[in-house]
């Protein structure tokens, strides 16, 4: 059997041991498990690496725990615009979706985008339209509804604030968390995938876009260098292009991908204020998972080593 790996994550920011609940902490815990795993086994049994990474962040867009999907944020309307992008590294085809609601699974959609329209990028209504040409999983608002979720609003709106997914004060004792997942893989026949998908900010307005869906931005994949899922403060992350520098790094100075993740995660982004961190695996299935903040919900397995499944530095 050829080699194979896949990493995933389920956002960033200041995750404290200290802060977290047990009962809370394993909850997370098996949301990692269940989705990586669902993607390994795609990646053993021959499938693609862009199946892998659909699957994988499919499973986490279906858990409300996570802010993509089911556990989206809401908007200052009260609303939900979730964003995702999706990105092969055979043939540097994507597809991605931005501002989009009532979409079940946003990463499927971002896939349908690649490959069945002429386009790499659908926003808004033209979005849904295409949506309903080929026949996306709808859900309706209750689907999206998450108590949680709507209490954080409520906290923004008494402050006007735009808040990444938790903040200081309120009943998440303290964590604020960049709330974004995200899967890459490198499947048995060399290729690479990467795929990304959130539901933004809190009380976001004016059909805020982070950098989820922007191909180069929060996701890249490249069969010549690795492929990269980011999260963390999208507008940083936007700024510096932070999945394609990291493989213009390898492709373009011969560094290494742990070489290259270091550079961009703990150097160039908190030299602007940049926080987050990212998941990435090059061409010989190496996996780095570099965050320069508190956290990461973060795992990693490959065809020969044990399940790594981590939450604090």
């Amino acid at each position: 059997m050829s080699r194979y790996a896949i990493a995933i994550h389920g956002g960033a920011g200041t995750i404290l041991q200290s802060t977290m609940t047990a009962e809370k902490e394993k909850a997370y815990t098996e949301g990692l498990r269940e989705a990586i795993l669902s993607g390994e086994t795609i990646l053993k049994n021959g499938g693609t690496s862009l199946d892998a990474v659909e699957m994988a962040v499919r499973l986490l867009e279906n858990n409300p725990l996570f802010n993509a999907g089911k556990g989206s944020v809401f908007t200052n309307a009260g609303k939900h615009e979730m964003d995702a992008s999706v990105m092969y590294g055979k043939d540097l085809t994507s597809g991605a979706v931005a501002g989009v609601s009532h979409i079940k699974n946003p990463v499927s959609l971002a896939r349908a985008v690649m490959q069945q329209s002429d386009h790499v990028l659908l926003a808004g209504s033209g979005a849904m339209d295409f949506a309903k040409k080929v026949n996306a999983e709808i859900a309706e608002d209750d689907y999206f509804f998450v108590q949680m979720r709507y209490e954080q609003l409520q906290k923004a709106l008494e402050s006007d604030s735009v808040v990444l997914d938790h903040t200081e004060d309120n009943f998440e004792h303290g964590e604020k968390k960049f709330g974004t997942v995200g899967a890459v893989a490198l499947d048995q026949f060399g290729d690479l995938a990467a795929a990304t998908s959130t539901g933004g900010m809190t009380n976001k307005k004016f059909g805020r876009i982070g950098d989820s869906p922007v191909i180069g931005a929060g996701t890249y994949a490249n069969n010549k260098t690795c492929a990269v899922s980011c999260t963390g403060h999208g507008e940083f992350f936007i700024r510096s292009v932070v999945a394609y520098d990291i493989s213009c790094l390898i492709e373009y100075k011969g560094l290494s991908l742990k070489e290259a993740c270091d550079i961009v995660v703990m150097d160039k982004l908190v030299k602007i204020g940049g926080e987050g961190g990212l998941i990435a695996i090059d061409y010989n299935g190496n996996i780095e998972l570099p965050f320069n903040s508190e956290g990461m919900y973060r795992a990693k397995k490959n065809s020969e080593g044990d399940l790594f499944v981590g939450i604090y530095k």
